[in-house]
């Protein structure tokens, strides 16, 4: 595991499909850390256990969904959450332990915030660092490619054009000094935006949607 900020870690990169690189990630809090999106790298999960285990873990859509999804919770009894719509895929491999549907915020200062349109349960996680950061986890939502220019998530035949411009704009009113998402090419899974260029950023990808 990568350690990138004070509280949190990435898992190495996993390539499931040719082109695509995805990555996990530990927030490590006093209350019990917290995965965001999934690994199936064992070494990985032990190097967690060394930090603390998972106490809870975060899907941002049914495209995580993995068979380590059933040995995170047998390690360490992490509560399983994702949003409702999502939970068919999930139970496939893992029961559900907590479902979401609106904007909420959870134990921690995890703000949940649904975003359909990549695919109709997707989500993405604001937490406001005690380190003087804001992270946004934005799943595949919204992602840098390879070229370092902003994408957005749609995938045609499967993803919401409307529904995804909606969720691009309500996430153009968040202020996150990182953002980190689940699936790129593999060049940029996170990028610090500096202040004021994250509404820039978003106009960036929402342009081919509109």
């Amino acid at each position: 595991m990568k350690h990138i900020y004070l509280d949190l870690w990435q898992t190495r990169a996993e390539h499931p499909f040719p082109g695509l690189t995805t990555h996990a990630y530990l927030l490590i809090r006093e209350a019990g850390n917290v995965l965001f999106y999934n690994t199936g790298h064992t070494d990985e999960l032990e190097h967690m256990g060394e930090l603390g285990g998972v106490a809870r873990q975060y899907l941002s859509h049914r495209d995580e969904v993995g068979p380590s999804l059933t040995r995170i919770r047998q390690m360490f009894g992490a509560t399983l959450y994702c949003h409702r719509i999502e939970e068919d895929a999930v139970r496939g491999v893992t029961p559900v332990d907590v479902t979401f549907e609106s904007r909420e915020v959870h134990p921690g200062g995890i703000e949940v915030i649904p975003t359909p349109g990549h695919t109709p349960g997707s989500a993405c996680f604001l937490v406001k660092s005690p380190h003087q950061k804001t992270y946004l986890f934005t799943g595949d939502t919204i992602y840098i490619g390879d070229d370092g220019s902003w994408r957005n998530g749609f995938l045609p035949g499967t993803s919401n054009k409307p529904d995804l411009v909606e969720s691009l704009r309500l996430l153009r009113e968040l202020e996150p000094d990182v953002v980190i998402s689940s699936a790129t090419g593999g060049r940029y899974p996170y990028r610090e935006v500096r202040p004021g260029a994250w509404k820039l950023a978003v106009d960036e990808a929402l342009a081919s949607l509109l």
